[in-house]
């Protein structure tokens, strides 16, 4: 399976496991609920894939790389006890579930994730401690709090010359997923993390550059989900202060000296190219009809990075847009409870109120390290708009403030809507109704924020042109799937 359809699977697993009874226990016994082991190549995004869970689960994580421990860590430290008539050894609390207590402690979060990685690669003296563990959820004399389902992964053999063999003892007591690298479903990822658009419609192009490890007279060369993902966030940092992407950099992210080359020449026509038909300039309704006539003559590499800017640009329109109807509701939700407290408290002391409340939520959610980049963004904007409402003496004065970030938001949706509606006008007049604009099409449906901003301000020429070709799409896959039987 590829990691989208892991994500799924350990989504519901988990439902399943925490989900309780009438009387408030888990249906599914402690003992039962087998600990998840996700089986993978190394960089295709199974760490990344907790912390995206976690977040949308509203579940504690509390993370551990178990080639780190030893056995006395992992299983804690004995010392002797005095009963009656005899001497017992009893041990320490495991540093890996007092871990645990002191996460549900400091987040407030009683159900979570015990993320296990590297665990095929256990030192021979904590291999039985560990058995142990995955069945009766326990180190030591310690068991794990109720409410944490363990999720381990590990890499295969051939990727690490650490790894131990699972015996068959310890596989039928896990749930095992074997998880494979995977563009399309990296791609759908890509394109809401907001991914470098340089990448997207480089792998859309080298479909096969996109995971490859390989044993080379040179040494390993690695290329992974990761680092392209890695690469991305060097790309946009070096833009924003205008420095130059080398070989070097490239290479240190992507370890394989063809493909890092390769990209860094693509790069550099995909800069070229958005200057040459001034993409920044045709989302704002400056289409010139000459490039887009060009273009359709153009190469096939040249269109698909012409797709890809368009994309790209559009996606931070749309981004631009959500982030501010999330603040704009967000903020709306905030006031909504000052407006509560007001019923008994004067003016200053509900703002005050309001602004302690949000605080202490944020601070829990940033221990648990359950907001993205984003949520954190967003909750800090609120929280500084809320402080800035200190200036104002009344609730009317609030009302118009308030006002005026809805016509920010309002501005920033119809800048979104010309930006797509001149995308359109240029694909159009550049490929018609060709394949270069179902990619185009496609790459829409792919990008969560796009989905929503056109789910909220329906166009037209999207529904039109996502019912037609996307249909023809399908038929003609139908046709030729027959063709093949025949």
């Amino acid at each position: 399976m590829n990691i989208t359809e892991a994500k799924t699977e350990i989504k519901n697993t988990i439902k399943a496991y925490l989900k309780k009874d009438e009387f408030g226990s888990y249906v599914i016994p402690l003992k039962s609920q087998r600990p998840i082991l996700l089986m993978g190549a190394p960089g295709i995004g199974k760490t990344a894939l907790m912390e995206q869970i976690a977040r949308e689960m509203n579940l504690n994580l509390v993370s551990y790389s178990i080639t780190h421990h030893t056995r006395q860590s992992a299983l804690g430290l004995p010392y002797i006890v005095e009963k009656e008539g005899y001497s017992a050894t009893n041990y320490t609390m495991s540093e890996i579930i007092a871990e645990i207590y002191d996460s549900i402690k400091k987040t407030g979060l009683q159900e979570g994730i015990l993320f296990l990685d590297e665990i095929n690669c256990v030192s021979e003296t904590l291999a039985p401690a560990l058995l142990r563990f995955l069945q009766y959820k326990s180190f030591g004399t310690h068991a794990m709090p109720k409410g944490f389902v363990v999720i381990a992964a590990g890499n295969p053999p051939e990727y690490n010359r650490s790894v131990r063999e699972f015996d068959i003892v310890t596989l039928d007591r896990m749930k095992k997923l074997e998880i494979e690298p995977s563009l399309d479903a990296w791609l759908n990822y890509a394109y809401n993390m907001e991914v470098h658009g340089s990448i997207i419609s480089y792998l859309n192009l080298k479909k096969d550059n996109f995971y490859k490890i390989e044993a080379t007279v040179d040494g390993i060369m690695i290329a992974t989900a990761r680092g392209w993902e890695d690469l991305s966030h060097i790309i946009k940092a070096y833009e924003t202060e205008d420095i130059p992407l080398s070989y070097e950099e490239v290479r240190a992210y992507i370890q394989n000296t063809d493909i890092a080359k390769d990209f860094l020449i693509y790069y550099e026509l995909y800069k070229k190219y958005e200057n040459d038909y001034r993409i920044g300039e045709v989302l704002k309704d400056n289409v010139d009809s000459g490039s887009a006539r060009r273009l359709g003559y153009g190469a096939f590499d040249e269109k698909i990075s012409i797709i890809g800017l368009l994309n790209s640009g559009l996606g931070g329109y749309f981004s631009n847009y959500g982030f501010y109807d999330d603040y704009v509701m967000d903020l709306y939700e905030a006031l909504k409870r000052l407006k509560v407290i007001l019923t008994k408290e004067d003016f200053k002391t509900a703002l005050n109120e309001v602004i302690a409340e949000r605080k202490d939520i944020y601070e829990i959610k940033k221990k648990a390290e359950l907001l993205s980049q984003k949520d954190e963004k967003l909750t800090l904007k609120v929280l500084n708009t809320l402080t800035d409402y200190r200036a104002f003496s009344d609730f009317e004065e609030v009302r118009e403030a308030f006002s005026e970030e809805r016509a920010k938001r309002e501005q920033a949706a119809s800048a979104a809507e010309t930006a797509l509606n001149s995308a359109f006008k240029f694909i159009d007049i550049a490929f018609g109704k060709a394949q270069e604009t179902v990619l185009f099409i496609t790459a829409l449906n792919m990008d969560k924020n796009a989905c929503r901003f056109l789910e909220e301000i329906p166009n037209e020429t999207y529904i039109k042109l996502n019912r037609e070709l996307l249909f023809e799409e399908k038929e003609k896959a139908i046709r030729k799937e027959i063709a093949e039987l025949g």
